[in-house]
């Protein structure tokens, strides 16, 4: 490869050696077959036709900002325009006298058919037009590509590189290949590249899904294996000791789940083998009793544990819970303390000192924690609560201040498919609580359509009402804090629904609060509280109140705009309420279209209340970028083939071979190409981790 062409690689693309481009993938494949004439297009149909470029032109766009490029083609048998956005090179690629084979779906543009942004092949990039034209017979690999460097430069590109090179190493051990019956690393890297069959696709992507899984895999299982290495101080229960303390007092039975997790955890923390697991279970399924139980049994033998929150309301309500739970004898004792972020200068030495000196066997904070000069006497557990916001890389800070390995529990109340677990999670063991404590009234959910029923929303408020009559109370959520604020301004905000719940005749007398992230954190925790004693009615606010509130008299929950929320986040609100003696009831407020996926979304919710049957439609509904991506917002996924949504089976057979294969050899030292494609990876690893 020339200097010039791996400086467009790099600069384009961000590839930086001949290896980074041959495994830059092919995001699908255009299927050969017979192209269509232009004067016989459907609409909405996908097409390939090959024409003359007519005329090229660039104008800018009046109702918004950019330009818009207008490429008028023809075949002989009709004409069609083809139209990019902010493109304006296009207009000097497809001049006047070009011909080419242009793909993509018709749509109609006030009532004449167009493409808009399809690829695009040009004759003139091949010797002649026969080699083009036995080119178009195969299928076609469509790479992600920008603006600077189009599909057709990067398989040009990559194909010269092939050619140079003798063989592209397999990173999967020669002997877990073998057993797979699969092509090799390198063909499947050629095939991929350079098909001339659908079935070349299909041999390829089997060998290249395994492999991406299977490095995974090994990488995240390597870091489990590295942190088992340096070995953590045995926690031993006590038959009589602190965690009997707190069942004797506890007012109710631990469930089933709570019990075999608890032993589970009681004995993984009473080795000297570092304790790496995940905690995941429905909303209101004990999760942090089960954490305390581990927090007294590294209590018992003088050491102490950090509960690491996302916010300082969840850190604050954390705190209450511990405190109130542990009863004022063994508070005493243990002296659980808050670090977070809005302590005073004095509040905060004086916490820094309960650390250091150990008087502190719990402690609760925010990222506050993770401060430099945070120090501990003896940390010998790390819980991680909503391990979804925060990075690895954070996780790994806190345990490090430990003076030996401490152990590791990462607690989420989203339900997480297995095959997601596995990807994102698969450096933890996984636990699950699936029941509730007994003595919960339930939760039935509602979706109120103002696309078919406008008037209903008055309906909400009386059902609300009705519920502040019999002594309860309502918290109601919108996805911002003040008008304007989403790119769509019709967004209801706190705002706007606080002045417009204070002014409705139904709740003359009631007592109303904000609660959102702008708000101080005293602010913040002093209407928690206030609430919490029964002193404000309706709570309006942001998802602030997402995870962690416990307010067991709280019995409605409306949710504004409904379809702004993921399917996790609205689940996660709705059991803040119906946490006590009273039944609750969430009204998922929409004006999604009935017939429309976000609608089906904010359905999905209303038809089930279990956390892990959700938890699989979600993850039919949504996009495979949003799996792996930032949560619940569509970011993009880390992964080149693999697609956890529909490659379960393939992620299962891939991490029980790394796990077999790492028993024998966790150094790697009979596997140099997985150990050197690990390190080349393990940067991409923590970022996957993070947006997971």
């Amino acid at each position: 490869m020339s200097e010039a062409d791996a400086t467009e690689v790099r600069v384009e693309l961000g590839l930086e050696t001949v290896g980074d481009l041959v495994t830059y993938l092919p995001r699908r494949h255009q299927k050969p077959g017979e192209h269509a004439q232009l004067g016989e297009l459907e609409n909405d149909v996908h097409v390939t036709v090959f024409a003359d470029v007519v005329s090229a032109t660039s104008n800018r766009m009046r109702s918004r900002h950019g330009t818009r490029q207008e490429i008028e083609i023809s075949d002989g048998s009709g004409s069609l325009t083809v139209t990019f956005f902010n493109q304006q090179w296009r207009v000097k690629q497809l001049q006047p006298g070009q011909r080419g084979m242009f793909s993509g779906k018709v749509k109609l543009y006030r009532g004449k058919p167009q493409l808009t942004h399809p690829d695009c092949v040009l004759f003139s990039e091949y010797d002649t037009d026969e080699g083009f034209l036995e080119f178009v017979k195969r299928p076609l690999p469509v790479y992600p590509a920008t603006a600077g460097m189009q599909t057709w430069r990067i398989h040009q590109l990559i194909v010269n590189a092939l050619d140079l090179l003798p063989e592209v190493p397999d990173p999967v051990p020669a002997e877990i290949r073998a057993h797979r019956f699969e092509l090799d690393y390198d063909s499947a890297i050629r095939r991929i590249h350079q098909p001339k069959t659908d079935h070349d696709v299909l041999s390829a992507l089997v060998t290249l899904k395994f492999t991406e899984a299977f490095l995974l895999q090994a990488a995240l299982l390597q870091q489990r294996y590295v942190a088992m290495a340096n070995p953590a101080t045995p926690r031993p229960l006590s038959t009589d000791g602190l965690v009997t303390q707190l069942d004797a007092s506890l007012p109710f039975s631990l469930t089933e789940d709570q019990h075999e997790v608890g032993e589970t955890i009681a004995r993984e923390i009473a080795t000297q083998e570092p304790m790496h697991r995940l905690l995941q279970g429905e909303v209101g399924s004990g999760k942090t009793l089960v954490a305390v139980r581990a927090m007294l049994q590294v209590a018992e033998s003088g050491g102490q544990s950090a509960l690491l929150a996302p916010t300082e309301v969840l850190a604050n309500q954390h705190l209450r819970s511990i405190t109130e739970a542990l009863g004022p004898d063994l508070a005493a004792q243990l002296m659980p303390t808050l670090l977070t972020g809005s302590l005073t200068k004095a509040e905060r030495q004086k916490a820094m000192l309960r650390l250091v000196t150990g008087d502190a066997r719990i402690v609760v904070g925010t990222h506050a924690l993770l401060s430099e000069g945070v120090e501990f006497e003896d940390l010998g557990l790390v819980v991680i609560d909503e391990q979804h916001r925060f990075g690895v890389e954070q996780r790994e800070t806190l345990r490090r201040k430990g003076k030996t390995n401490p152990h590791v529990l990462v607690l989420t109340a989203t339900p997480i498919p297995r095959t997601v677990a596995m990807t994102t999670f698969g450096d933890l063991e996984v636990s699950t609580l699936r029941q509730l404590p007994a003595g919960r009234a339930g939760i039935s959910s509602f979706v109120v359509s103002l696309a078919e029923h406008p008037t209903w929303v008055s309906r909400v408020w009386e059902r609300t009402a009705e519920e502040l009559a019999a002594g309860r109370q309502a918290f109601v959520v919108c996805p911002s804090i003040e008008p304007g604020e989403n790119e769509d301004s019709t967004a209801m905000s706190v705002a706007e629904m606080l002045e417009l719940l204070q002014q409705n005749p139904v709740f003359r007398g009631r007592k109303i609060e904000p609660l959102h992230g702008r708000m101080s954190a005293d602010e913040k925790d002093a209407v928690m509280r206030h609430f919490a004693a029964g002193e404000i009615d309706i709570v309006v606010a942001t998802t602030v109140i997402e995870v962690g509130v416990n307010v067991p008299n709280a019995s409605v929950m409306v949710v504004m705009d409904a379809d702004r929320f993921g399917v996790s986040q609205l689940h996660q609100l709705r059991g803040r309420v119906g946490r006590g003696e009273h039944p609750g009831v969430c009204l998922l407020v929409t004006e999604a279209p009935p017939v429309s996926l976000a609608y089906e979304r904010v359905s999905a919710v209303a038809d089930t209340i279990d956390g892990f049957e959700l938890a699989e439609r979600d993850l039919e509904l949504r996009r495979e970028g949003d799996v792996l991506g930032s949560r619940q917002s569509g970011g993009q996924s880390s992964l080149k083939v693999l697609r956890v949504t529909k490659d379960g089976e393939v992620i299962s057979e891939a991490r029980a071979a790394a796990i077999a294969f790492l028993e024998l050899d966790p150094d790697l030292k009979k596997a140099p190409e997985l150990k050197a494609a690990l390190r080349r990876l393990s940067g991409q690893v923590v970022a996957h981790l993070e947006m997971g």
